[in-house]
Formats: structure tokens, C-alpha cells, sequence
């Protein structure tokens, strides 16, 4: 999980903090130290770590933080705002062109860094808001560039424009626009080629392109998983080509952190997406504040939601019906499957647990994905009519599923027993917002934070 070991050591820091009644300077001081280690170690920009930690000091240490009521929750109300102004404050979103006229937007970055995969991304989310994109391929060096990208134009449902590998990428691009008008595309996407580092070819392709035809936004995908490099990266293209904003790929990987926390500071450019994984779906708008507090251990309960609600496929009538069984407390094992299928659409159980942050945050690790598909695999092995009614499941019957399932009896007791604990937790969250129950569906197997196994 993104951020992992540095959510960890802040989180020790702040523990510490909460845990004394007044605070001292030296208090203060000892607990930003660990935290400039805590930041260093996760390969932030040295001079962004120094910058941000005399920040947090120069307001930690006065006398209203100092003789507060909770001087050590001021601190760390401090660090988060801090933490959110070194990743840009506001969310920046794309610029696009007003009314019909076509937005052209410039991809660019190494080789990969994920970037013909964070165009199909981007192209998908800008189809959801009402735009009609097309993506251009233009690396001419690999054809299995160009395939990638029809394959993943088709998957998202949009247009992909192709000349091969043997014409020039501006040519390609200015051929993209004549089509884009005559077919009403209002969004076109550059898919430019990368290398394996920066070189002076990449680059002066990219400045042809850039002054060949009019380019509204540059965008550079960079792998967050390179952590300072990735800061690096992002400062050579904008000083030689110029970019306005970043896409950071592999978030959901062992990313420590830095180039979210640095890339900002350092470059002046806002990070405007994040790829949470790999499917075509897995990408998100970046919010610097919910940023920030998923790396403090805060949770991010805003994307949580967002999350189910972009991925509860189900109609109104089929709402109506889940919302009334919940409330009645009849929330069954089929919905236990439906809601196992949006979890794992929403990135998992370790996903949303910290999402969800705080004590809940603690719970990851405590049930596997093993664990998870044991459970699963009960439920499966049930007939329709025991999954419609819990009620049915007999001894006998209980004994049947365990075979089936390949667990031990005391599992399936375990597991049943659980579930009508579950059951009652609906009965409590049925009145929920639409769209909202999802989310606690898909944690439906869990009760009071115990798991069957």
C-alpha cells in the first residue's frame, strides 16, 4: 500500500504527541526531528523536508499551540496543513477549451513510466464528463506502443487515430486534428514516444510538436515508485520543453512518497492525476488535502465514497430493493457477494481500510486475501436458496459447505455466526444516502472489526 512505511513512523510520532499533557519545546523539536527522518527516508527533496519541517516549527512553537487545551493535536494540525500546502493547496483540473472547440493535450514522459496506459486513463475519465476524446498514437518507435493503445481505446470505448510507424509524429498529430474536427471529437490526446531516460531526440520531437500546432495542456507521467528521480524527471522536461501539470503512475505500489510530497515544491507544477493500479479505471483525481491525510493516517473516506459510487453497477429498482432489505436487517448472502465484488472493485480490503483511516486502518493485516476467499468460497458453495435464506443452514447442511469450500467445520460456524452480527450492523446503516451503502456492503463480513477466521 502506498505510503506504508512512512504513514507508519508519523503515525508513531503523532502518538507520542497525543499521549502528554503539555508539550515543551523540546518536545516539539524532538518530535519534527523524527518526522524530517520519517520524510527523508521516504526520498522527499532534501530542501522541500528542510523548507516544510521550519514551517511546521516556526508556528508549533508559540503560545497558543503551546498552553493549548491538546497542544499535541494543534501540532499535527499543523503538519497536515503544511502537508497540503506543499502538495498545492487546491485540486488543479485539467483546462479544457470552452463550448465545441477542440482541446489538445500533449503526453509525454519515459519509457515506462506508465504513460500510454495514463493516456487510455484520462481519455475515459474525460469520455464520463460528456467529452468525446480521441487518442492519437504517436511513438513511431514501437509498435506495440500503438497496439497498446488501440487495445486499451477499445476497452474505454474511444476513438483511436493511428498512421503507423512510419511518418513523422507531427504529421500524425496535425492528421489527428483534421479528423478530430470532422468527426466532432472535442478532446484530442497526443500519445508521444519515450525513452529510457532523457535524451536530446525525445525532446526535440516533443518542442517540433509543440511548435508545429497549438497545444493546450502538457502533461508528464511520471513512475511514482522512483520516488526523487520522478522530481528530477519532471523538473528537466518542464525546464526543456515546458509542462503544466503530472500524472503520478504506480501509486498503489511500495511508493514511498516522495515524489507526491516533492514534486510541487520543486517543479511549481501541480500533480493533477494518480493511477491507483491497473485497470483502465484505477485513476483519480488528485486532492492534495485528501493526499495529505492519507499519508498522516487520517483515512480518505471522500474517495471511499466516490469509489462506490462509480462502481455500484446496479439500477434503481435493484437499489431500492438492497436499501429495504438492509433497514429490514435481511441483508443476505448474494448481497455478501455483490458487495465482495465492489470491494474488490474499489482496490480491496487493504484499500479501503485505509481510506478509512484511524482504528480501522489497524485492522489491515488481521484477514488475508486468503482469508477473504475462504470466506468466498463458502458462500459459493451454498445453494441459491440457503443464500437467499441464512436460515436454512442447518448442521448437516453446514458440513456440506465446509467440504465444498475446503475449510473446517468450526470455520463455516465462525463465518455464519459472524454474518448475522453483520446482519444487524446493516439494519443500522440501511437509512444511508444513496449510493452510500455500498461502501458498507462491501464491509458487511466484518461486525464489530472481528473476522470468521
Amino acid at each position: 500500500m502506498a505510503f506504508e512505511s512512512l504513514t507508519d513512523k508519523l503515525q508513531n510520532v503523532f502518538k507520542n504527541l497525543r499521549s502528554k499533557g503539555r508539550l515543551t519545546e523540546q518536545d516539539v523539536k524532538a518530535a519534527l526531528k523524527e518526522v524530517k527522518m520519517a520524510l527523508l527516508e521516504a526520498d522527499v527533496n532534501f530542501k522541500v523536508v528542510k523548507q516544510f519541517i521550519k514551517a511546521v516549527e516556526e508556528r508549533a512553537i508559540g503560545q497558543d499551540v503551546m498552553n493549548g487545551l491538546n497542544p499535541g493535536q494543534m501540532v499535527i494540525k499543523i503538519v497536515n496543513e503544511e502537508m497540503v500546502a506543499l502538495m498545492g493547496s487546491e485540486t488543479t483540473e485539467l483546462k479544457l477549451q470552452p463550448g465545441k472547440a477542440v482541446t489538445v493535450i500533449l503526453m509525454c514522459g519515459l519509457q515506462g513510466a506508465g504513460k500510454t496506459t495514463a493516456t487510455a486513463k484520462i481519455a475515459g475519465k474525460l469520455k464520463q464528463k460528456g467529452k468525446k476524446p480521441l487518442l492519437v498514437a504517436c511513438d513511431v518507435y514501437r509498435p506495440a506502443a500503438i497496439e497498446q493503445l488501440q487495445i486499451n481505446g477499445k476497452k474505454q470505448q474511444v476513438d483511436v487515430f493511428a498512421m503507423g510507424t512510419n511518418v513523422k509524429p507531427l504529421d500524425i498529430a496535425k492528421s489527428a486534428l483534421g479528423y478530430a474536427e470532422k468527426n466532432g471529437h472535442n478532446v484530442v490526446i497526443l500519445d508521444t514516444a519515450g525513452r529510457l531516460h532523457v535524451d536530446e531526440d525525445m525532446m526535440t520531437e516533443l518542442i517540433e510538436i509543440k511548435q508545429g500546432i497549438t497545444i493546450h495542456q502538457s502533461l508528464l507521467v511520471v513512475d511514482a515508485m522512483t520516488g526523487q528521480d520522478a522530481v528530477n524527471v519532471a523538473k528537466e522536461f518542464d525546464e526543456r520543453v515546458g509542462i503544466d501539470g503530472v500524472v503520478l503512475s504506480k501509486m498503489d505500489g511500495d511508493t514511498r512518497g516522495g515524489a507526491a510530497l516533492s514534486v510541487k515544491a520543486v517543479t511549481g507544477k501541480p500533480i493533477l492525476f494518480v493511477g491507483m493500479g491497473e485497470k483502465l479505471s484505477d485513476l483519480e483525481e488528485f486532492h492534495p488535502d485528501r493526499m495529505a491525510s492519507r499519508i498522516l493516517g487520517m483515512g480518505d473516506v471522500l474517495t471511499l465514497i466516490e469509489k462506490a459510487q462509480a462502481n455500484l453497477e446496479i439500477d434503481e429498482d435493484k437499489e431500492k430493493e438492497m436499501a429495504s432489505r438492509m433497514k429490514k436487517g435481511k441483508f443476505d448472502f448474494n448481497d455478501y457477494l455483490e458487495s465482495m465484488k465492489q470491494m474488490r472493485n474499489m482496490g480491496g480490503l487493504s484499500s479501503i481500510l485505509g481510506m478509512l483511516g484511524g482504528n480501522m486502518a489497524d485492522l489491515d493485516g488481521m484477514v488475508s486475501e486468503k482469508q477473504m476467499a475462504q470466506m468466498e468460497a463458502i458462500v459459493l458453495s451454498m445453494t441459491p436458496a440457503e443464500r437467499s435464506n441464512p436460515k436454512l443452514l442447518n448442521p448437516s447442511r453446514k458440513h456440506r459447505i465446509a467440504r465444498g469450500a475446503g475449510v473446517d467445520i468450526a470455520q463455516v460456524n465462525r463465518f455464519v455466526k459472524q454474518f448475522e452480527q453483520s446482519q444487524k450492523m446493516m439494519k443500522q446503516f440501511g437509512g444511508m444516502g444513496k449510493r452510500g451503502r455500498g461502501m458498507f456492503g462491501a464491509l458487511g463480513g466484518m461486525g464489530k472489526g472481528r473476522f470468521p477466521f
